[in-house]
């Protein structure tokens, strides 16, 4: 008995506890995609230095149980039968001037994000072809709060105030305490609309989630979930609630020091008890927005995307027979790297968080006309392999002599801001998408590791595998400061700016797929990030700089005094 009352034993308990029980099912392919632009096939851009395979940005469901593909390089929206798989896909057609990264379906309408909500319809046709076009409609669906909280389930959202990071009267970095976290408003194929609040419990690595019908927002909640992880929670996002009445709930499991990062989504039943977990393949695998979602029957798709095909992924269900403690433990191939003593050299100069802000927030916010030789002709370049993929980064498509905002993605660019943007008025060509041609020497901008580089304030260009020779590995992930990066070796660098009230990560970034070819804000969840390879990276210049102390990801909980109230009545 003394064994079994020992800590270490009881750890081991509640593990065995966690991954016992019924069989878990294997996940199976529903449906495959070649590369390409054919109607069976999905628009991949395959990997080059410093660049991940682009490739379809969201999967997503209707009412009817339909699966709807953003499939982004291709510019269209492909709709197929999961169940059905061999039958012919509906192919909807975007909008010349829009780049969508991510994609909902509500009651039949299509509703895409580029930065902001828009809502698409097919056009009217009654010939029955498979294919139509899609064109933009007049709604209100972005000052819709459940519209928002779907899109904000995987980090579509609207990045943060400037002003949260940066103090113009201390001159310093100012990682304030994070916005409180937003109630989610969820449209539920079996129960209608819900709130649903996340309240902070056990620490950090455990919540209990409060789900209220729609309209009794005071009342007392009709189900309590509860979730603990092994480590601390990352995000924690109420997907679905099904046909049976089933809850489903994405969660993320971040590591407290170098180790392991893990997503899943966990499986309630009607009356609140925890069934088990699908656990999410995210290792290896490129990044996409929108990488899971939910039917309304209770089938759980991912979406993998590989560089010769993308396949649509039914995850497999495992059981947990009483688990208190979920422990995922997602096998991961760290991407190799040059070591600090390897690698290419700098000085390093005097340099602070602050300084490192303002840079970025320059490079994204700035404004500039587009003139006929930054523009370039028409038609433009074509990519090597893709036929109607161009040089031209899609943001500035159709914008001639207009304002556009931001810095454009250049493959194998590098500069300061002053230095690109007398480039670009001096006419050279603005941006360069095609990273499996050489690098342009007439095209200026910046890649995802120059505006790194840039925003560090770096005289040299360093490549993301020379990050590791002039920046240390934050061994907890949650200690990452305003300036910091999220690296991986060889494929793509984000520059951290802050977590967000509900645990994801606010980043900038300089890519031709998440960014429409440009440098822009991005909120991602973290252990998408983390599983994926990304390592939480500080520039050797900003080790001794703690202007923007790390703020605790944990708020307290808003209702907490409607609760209170609540009880006594």
């Amino acid at each position: 008995m003394s064994l079994l009352r020992s800590k270490r034993w009881i750890c081991v308990a509640i593990w065995l506890i966690a991954f016992t029980g019924a069989a878990a099912a294997e996940d199976t392919i529903v449906k495959k995609f070649a590369g390409g632009s054919g109607d069976n096939d999905a628009g991949i851009v395959d990997a080059s230095a410093d660049t991940e395979i682009d490739g379809p940005q969201a999967l997503t469901t209707d009412e009817n149980g339909a699966l709807y593909l953003l499939d982004q390089v291709n510019g269209r929206i492909v709709r197929f039968d999961p169940k059905r798989p061999a039958e012919e896909a509906t192919i909807f057609h975007l909008p010349d001037e829009l780049r969508p990264s991510d994609l909902i379906v509500r009651n039949s309408g299509m509703l895409v994000w580029d930065g902001t909500v828009r809502a698409l319809q097919p056009a009217t046709r009654s010939d029955g072809t498979p294919t139509r076009g899609l064109e933009e409609v007049s709604t209100r669906a972005a000052d819709d709060a459940t519209v928002m909280s779907a899109f904000a389930q995987m980090g579509s959202q609207p990045a943060g105030s400037a002003a949260d990071l940066l103090d113009a009267n201390t001159r310093a970095a100012a990682m304030r305490a994070p916005r409180p976290r937003a109630r989610q408003h969820v449209a539920s194929r079996g129960a209608g609309s819900v709130l649903v609040d996340v309240i902070p419990e056990d620490g950090r690595s455990g919540a209990r989630l409060e789900v209220r019908d729609d309209g009794s927002a005071d009342g007392p909640p009709r189900s309590q979930l509860h979730i603990k992880v092994r480590d601390r929670l990352g995000a924690v996002e109420f997907l679905e609630i099904d046909h049976r009445g089933r809850m489903f709930v994405f969660v993320e499991n971040i590591p407290t020091s170098t180790g392991i990062a893990g997503a899943f989504v966990a499986r309630y039943s009607s009356a609140g008890a925890l069934e088990g977990i699908y656990e999410l393949p995210l290792s290896n695998v490129p990044l996409s927005r929108r990488f899971v979602t939910v039917s309304g029957d209770g089938d759980v798709y991912f979406l993998r995307t590989q560089s010769k095909e993308v396949d649509v992924i039914g995850v497999g269900f495992r059981p947990l027979s009483n688990g208190k403690v979920i422990d995922v433990r997602v096998a991961v191939s760290a991407p190799r790297s040059k070591g600090s003593d390897e690698g290419p050299v700098t000085a390093v100069r005097p340099l602070t968080r602050q300084q490192v802000i303002e840079t970025a927030l320059a490079f994204e916010g700035i404004q500039w006309k587009v003139n006929p030789p930054a523009y370039g002709r028409d038609p433009d370049t074509a990519c090597t392999g893709f036929s109607g993929r161009v040089r031209r980064p899609g943001y500035l498509h159709g914008k001639l002599q207009q304002e556009v905002r931001g810095i454009p993605y250049c493959w194998g660019c590098h500069g300061s801001l002053a230095q690109i943007r007398s480039k670009i008025e001096r006419g050279v060509l603005a941006g360069n998408i095609c990273t499996h041609n050489a690098p342009r020497s007439d095209a200026t901008g910046v890649d995802c590791s120059a505006f790194v580089s840039a925003a560090w304030g770096l005289a040299n260009h360093f490549t993301t595998a020379a990050i590791p020779a002039i920046a240390g590995r934050v061994a907890n992930p949650s200690d990452l400061r305003p300036g910091d990066a999220l690296n991986k070796p060889g494929s793509h660098v984000m520059l951290f700016l802050r977590f967000t009230g509900d645990r994801k990560a606010e980043v900038m970034e300089s890519s031709p797929g998440a960014c429409n070819g440009r440098v822009c804000h991005n909120v991602y969840p973290l252990a998408s990030l983390l599983a994926r390879g990304y390592q939480p990276v500080r520039f050797r210049a900003l080790a001794n700089d703690t202007s923007a102390p790390q703020v605790a990801t944990t708020e307290s909980p808003e209702p907490r005094a409607k609760r209170k109230s609540a009880r006594r009545r």
